[in-house]
């Protein structure tokens, strides 16, 4: 685990956290959110197919949390600038933040994975410390939109060609830093305190990519009314 902290868990208070929005003027804070519950979302940049989809799930989600209460927040590892081009032609109503260093993802302790370097024997310790091996022996498919389960990273080359995407020098630039950063979802209540939480693939490698769907985050909304 080396020096990451570990992921919030139910019932820890909120970090405090200042980003700017891609959609909204301005920043946004755990301050300006104090008072109201709030879905947070921390997701790798752009050029993760998966995470541009699970954006677009929280687009529809979005109606219902607002009806119950709850404000939908996506942080995106990428530029302000980037963001902005890229959801100026994909909107969504969820509320747009931009974290191109991960420092929001690591105060909520979502994990980013490490390679032991080649020759070490040291243990692995997913989803914190893994070897070449470990990623590379890998498949996933959790959309089902390939013909089968993909070694990860064929999976993303495979779905940005489907999807028309090709990383800019932001993107490219981001995933040489934080390619290996995983993705959290985090709700929160109206006092801060963490209520929900769910960390991708902390079972293994072949559950990356599988995030909460929207029955799972309605019902964990729902959740905090109880």
């Amino acid at each position: 685990m080396g020096d990451q902290r570990r992921p919030l868990r139910q019932g820890e208070l909120a970090p405090a956290f200042a980003l700017p929005a891609a959609n909204l003027e301005g920043m946004v804070s755990l301050d300006s959110l104090r008072g109201r519950p709030f879905l947070i979302g921390f997701y790798r940049g752009l050029h993760c197919p998966f995470c541009r989809r699970q954006v677009l799930q929280l687009g529809s989600v979005e109606p219902p949390l607002r009806a119950m209460g709850v404000e939908t927040l996506a942080v995106i590892n990428t530029r302000l600038d980037r963001a902005s081009l890229y959801f100026r032609y994909r909107p969504t109503p969820v509320t747009l933040l931009c974290d191109p260093d991960c420092l929001a993802h690591q105060a909520f302790g979502v994990p980013h994975l490490e390679f032991l370097p080649e020759g070490d024997n040291g243990q692995p310790e997913w989803p914190y410390r893994a070897s070449m091996a470990q990623f590379a022996a890998a498949r996933i498919n959790p959309t089902g939109e390939l013909s089968a389960p993909t070694q990860p990273l064929e999976a993303n080359a495979a779905l940005n060609a489907k999807d028309g995407f090709e990383p800019d020098e932001i993107d490219s630039a981001i995933f040489a830093l934080h390619g290996t950063q995983l993705v959290g979802h985090f709700l929160v209540d109206a006092a801060g305190i963490v209520r929900w939480v769910q960390i991708e693939a902390v079972d293994g490698p072949n559950s990356l990519s599988i995030f909460p769907n929207a029955t799972q985050i309605i019902a964990a909304a729902d959740g905090l009314g109880r």
